[in-house]
């Protein structure tokens, strides 16, 4: 376990969705998507379902240059339709009280 408490696995998943998240605006997904590869070293099926989950779940106009280079990723496209669901999962939250 890292020192996070997290298993090796999900702390790699965590790390690799906030490289996608701190580069969101990229105008250039090269050195992006080089960092990726690098941090998930062997773990390539981390790497495409993160990549996947991120750009259906972030996708849109604003993110359309790292979308594009994120869906390269060999495995990626599998896992879009989980991104997509969550975000139309809505917010959790309590429930609303009415008078």
């Amino acid at each position: 376990m890292s020192r996070s408490g997290l298993d090796p696995d999900t702390a790699l998943d965590v790390l690799l969705s906030a490289i996608c998240g701190r580069h969101r605006y990229a105008t250039d997904a090269t050195a992006v998507v080089d960092e990726l590869h690098r941090v998930a070293g062997a773990r390539t099926d981390i790497l495409a379902r993160v990549a996947g989950s991120w750009v259906g779940f972030y996708g849109d106009d604003h993110t359309r240059t790292l979308c594009k280079a994120l869906l390269e990723i060999p495995g990626a496209l599998d896992w879009v339709g989980d991104g997509r669901a969550r975000r139309d999962a809505g917010s959790h939250g309590a429930p609303m009280v009415r008078p």
